[in-house]
């Protein structure tokens, strides 16, 4: 992670051909993968997406680097962006 700012940035790449990391650049090209959010309440968050019927990428929230719970809004709810959405 790059501090910049109050924000980080985080590069990434392919540690295998079939990683999701490699499948998104063979599909997508080289570029912004996702746009990370914290949100003071995740859960809640999270439940008041599917009551407006927000598309995630999956339902359950999962624990990422650093202990950090997330969960990713699909693209398709939102422009076309992945959005992650993690407990601040």
């Amino acid at each position: 992670m790059v501090p910049v700012g109050e924000s980080r940035l985080e590069l990434l790449e392919a540690t295998s051909e079939n990683s999701t990391i490699a499948r998104f650049i063979a599909k997508r090209g080289e570029g912004l993968h996702h746009v990370c959010i914290k949100v003071p309440d995740l859960l809640a968050a999270v439940e008041r997406l599917k009551k407006n019927g927000v598309r995630l990428a999956s339902e359950e929230i999962k624990t990422g680097a650093g202990g950090h719970q997330y969960v990713f809004v699909h693209p398709s709810s939102t422009g076309g962006v992945l959005l992650e959405l993690i407990q601040a």
